[in-house]
């Protein structure tokens, strides 16, 4: 059976963005969104005193799909998140060498 080449996107905003972005992503057509926290380092601690106005919780969006799948849920994070603008995220898309398990979304229903 011949696999799918897939892709992962990546997206890094501002905890209180996320839920936003996890919609954008789930309406771009993403199957499954994985989401989690964290927190970094960065263009925080090179402000100094100024740092301490942006806030270090993260939040950190996840999806797999192929690569039509993965342009449309960038470009609606993008859009979701204000992305194409400094300061409010970080998105990427990774080629996925190999995976085990993945089940891809039914196709949705023609209108």
């Amino acid at each position: 059976m011949e696999q799918v080449p897939l892709r992962i996107v990546t997206i890094i905003v501002q905890r209180k963005a996320m839920q936003k972005v996890v919609d954008a992503c789930t309406n771009a057509g993403a199957g499954g969104v994985t989401f989690f926290y964290g927190q970094g380092t960065g263009v925080r601690q090179k402000l100094g005193f100024l740092g301490n106005f942006i806030d270090a919780e993260k939040g950190i969006v996840q999806v797999v799909g192929d690569a039509e799948t993965a342009k449309k849920v960038m470009a609606a994070a993008v859009a979701a998140a204000n992305l194409d603008k400094p300061g409010n995220g970080f998105a990427y898309v990774q080629e996925v060498l190999d995976a085990v398990g993945f089940v891809s979304a039914p196709a949705a229903p023609k209108a």
